[in-house]
């Protein structure tokens, strides 16, 4: 790694050069080694039968606990409501949400066993991009990223591979892309800032294409293969994005982090699902990772955006401009944070990043959010007071409570259940590792809510880049 010098412009129209099909440094590597590994295939025809697996769990568990063991809970048939309600209520908020999840949990997940594309003649790609996006200053994280998608390249003569910087940094042996410091694009800054500057460096046409990665992201060669044939085929659809697990790196070192980020997996493959393979319209967001453009929607949206969650703001946009989303059925591998200061400052980045936006479904998803503290504090009151009032739950609250229960439970470990099986962990640890899930995720849980918390007592100033 060196500093760029007054002669970076012609250092990065050589890089330009270098990177170009007959001269790319990815084609120059014949090494067989490698470390994007995942168990794509298997994980997908899990999820072709899971709809119904999902619909027995989630159904089951909360009929078990709202019925079967409602004599152990002082659930109550001959009441409507009474004065342990009022505490209680607050356990009802996030019912929107887990209805949500559980139509997308129950509905057919889009797969390559449903798809089928014969007789559908081919889009035209002239080049899919494979855009790894960081800052520069993690040199590992950077070489790592290089390592696992060089040889993506051979898979199809579409493919490139690019390293996106920011100056001073610049990696010499790979396909890096170094932003100036001088360049300025209005009001986006740092990452939304490069992709400007690299949208219009690289001067996309509807027949190019980009899949954008953070600097810990890492995709498999059968997941590149399904977004070829997502760009091939799925003709209506100008994004689009895929299941995000976080078992790459240092998985289960910490047990809370993973855990926490195992509700992550469990909303891409209920919420998520819905709006990819159902809406077609991005009404929950985006992802800033695994994010597959078609060259057409950069131009019209670009990356001047002015937002702490660029990701999001760029989904609203593409919608207001008429473009359709789809879902691809790969895997893209992260990280979890390492720290605590990281995950709050994350999830922080992403309440406050979101209530800013200007559209309204954000700041509702952001309001429904926010409820999450009331929730969390009518279940501490909940418990507090149940030893010393012994009023009971009228059974209508109880069962909408437990459905919620259930929901959150089943999220968290499907989540962790997934990403077990797609690691090729031995299924003992998988099924040892389930009731550990079920008591971590009460501790996930807080900390989501204080990362709330921390976001409206002190929003960030600015973007907050952790350690990963």
């Amino acid at each position: 790694m060196k500093q760029l010098d007054s002669t970076a412009a012609t250092h990065l129209q050589n890089q330009a050069n270098l990177s170009s099909v007959a001269g790319s440094y990815a084609l120059n590597d014949t090494s067989d080694v490698r470390t994007n590994l995942g168990n794509t295939s298997i994980v997908m025809g899990l999820l072709s039968e899971m709809w119904i697996i999902n619909l027995f769990f989630i159904l089951g568990g909360t009929w078990i606990k709202a019925f079967y063991l409602g004599s152990l809970q002082e659930y109550d048939d001959f009441q409507l409501w009474n004065n342990s309600c009022y505490w209680k209520v607050g356990l009802l908020l996030p019912l929107p949400y887990t209805l949500v999840c559980f139509f997308g949990l129950t509905l057919p997940f889009r797969t390559p066993k449903f798809l089928t594309y014969e007789g559908v003649k081919k889009r035209r790609v002239d080049n899919l991009y494979i855009l790894t996006v960081t800052k520069g200053d993690n040199r590992d994280a950077v070489y790592r990223a290089w390592n696992a998608h060089k040889h993506l390249e051979r898979l199809h003569p579409a493919i490139r591979v690019h390293v996106l910087t920011d100056e001073p940094y610049f990696f010499e042996g790979i396909n890096c892309y170094t932003c100036p410091k001088n360049f300025t694009a209005g009001s986006s800054k740092y990452k939304a800032r490069a992709l400007e500057w690299y949208r219009q460096t690289m001067r996309f046409t509807e027949f190019d294409w980009v899949l954008h990665l953070d600097e810990e992201s890492v995709i498999d060669d059968e997941s590149v293969k399904r977004i070829l044939e997502f760009i091939f085929y799925e003709k209506e659809y100008h994004f689009g994005q895929g299941i995000i697990f976080y078992n790459q790196y240092k998985y289960w070192v910490n047990w809370v982090f993973t855990v926490a980020d195992a509700l992550r997996v469990g909303d891409d493959v209920s919420r998520f699902h819905l709006q990819y393979t159902y809406f077609h319209r991005p009404v929950f967001g985006a992802h800033g990772s695994f994010l597959l453009n078609n060259g057409l929607v950069e131009n019209a949206v670009t990356w001047d955006l002015g937002s702490l969650t660029e990701d999001y703001q760029f989904a609203m946009k593409a919608w207001d401009r008429g473009f359709r989303c789809g879902k691809i059925a790969g895997i893209v591998r992260e990280q979890s944070p390492l720290d605590l200061i990281g995950f709050l400052k994350q999830r922080r980045r992403w309440f406050v990043g979101i209530r800013r936006l200007p559209n309204f479904l954000p700041k509702l998803w952001s309001f429904f959010w926010a409820l999450g503290i009331v929730s969390l504090f009518s279940t501490i009151a909940s418990i507090g007071l149940g030893f010393k009032f012994h009023l009971g739950t009228p059974r209508w609250m109880a069962l909408l409570i437990d459905f919620n229960f259930i929901n959150f439970v089943w999220l968290y470990v499907l989540g962790v259940f997934l990403q077990d099986l797609d690691k090729g962990v031995n299924p003992l640890l998988i099924l040892v590792r389930i009731p550990v899930t079920i008591v971590v995720q009460f501790i996930a849980v807080v900390l989501e809510a204080v990362a709330v918390m921390y976001g409206i007592i002190f929003p960030p100033a600015d973007f907050d880049v952790i350690k990963k």
